[in-house]
């Protein structure tokens, strides 16, 4: 059985680095979280999004995504649970208060740790587009199936590492420079209508 060409890799890899480099709500919430609440805090995040996000695409392979395609209320169920987080996720973004007001209050109002951010790639717009065009294109092939999958899936994983941490970096960097005035209210409400944005274009998909 034989391994994808030398062509069909670069096309994985171009897609991958388009597609997850560019901003979405995984890469957003990363930055938001970092600066924040810094780097280290981050890392539940964006260890939970390629985790997530392998699942999910194993799911897809499983036909997951032939049961959402076949189910058009499903899929519209997944679509609107989607969005409604994001906007919830935006709101607290927005209203965050960025003076705490004791230690226990640190996180209070915006967060998202391990296990949400893997339940987040369920109802990610972008993450299911992803994962069905992958599936579609790179994995199911007649008897390759699951020699594509063990090649696919470390590249999905890495590039779900790869650019979330990317962007928990830059939000990390950030933390010294937002800490004055009203720069980190600022921050965070320009992450939350990126989050709005993000909803408006799953509901237009």
């Amino acid at each position: 059985t034989a391994a994808m060409s030398p062509a069909e890799l670069a096309a994985l890899l171009a897609y991958a680095t388009a597609m997850a480099f560019t901003p979405g709500p995984n890469t957003t919430l990363s930055a938001a979280l970092a600066a924040n609440h810094g780097l280290r805090h981050a890392m539940r995040f964006v260890v939970a999004v390629p985790v997530g996000w392998c699942l999910l695409l194993v799911a897809s392979m499983a036909g997951l995504g032939a049961l959402v395609a076949a189910l058009p209320a499903l899929g519209e169920a997944v679509r609107w649970t989607g969005v409604a987080y994001m906007l919830w996720l935006a709101l607290r973004l927005w209203s965050r208060q960025t003076t705490p007001v004791n230690a226990d209050d640190r996180h209070a109002g915006f967060d998202v740790g391990f296990a949400r951010g893997v339940a987040l790639q369920f109802v990610n717009g972008k993450a299911w587009l992803n994962a069905l065009t992958i599936s579609a294109t790179w994995i199911t092939v007649e008897g390759q199936t699951a020699l594509r999958a063990a090649q696919v899936l470390p590249i999905a994983a890495f590039y779900g590492l790869a650019s979330n941490f990317t962007y928990a970096c830059v939000g990390a960097a950030l933390r010294a420079w937002l800490a004055q005035g009203q720069r980190l209210r600022n921050f965070n409400r320009t992450m939350a209508l990126v989050l709005v944005a993000t909803a408006l274009w799953v509901l237009r998909a």
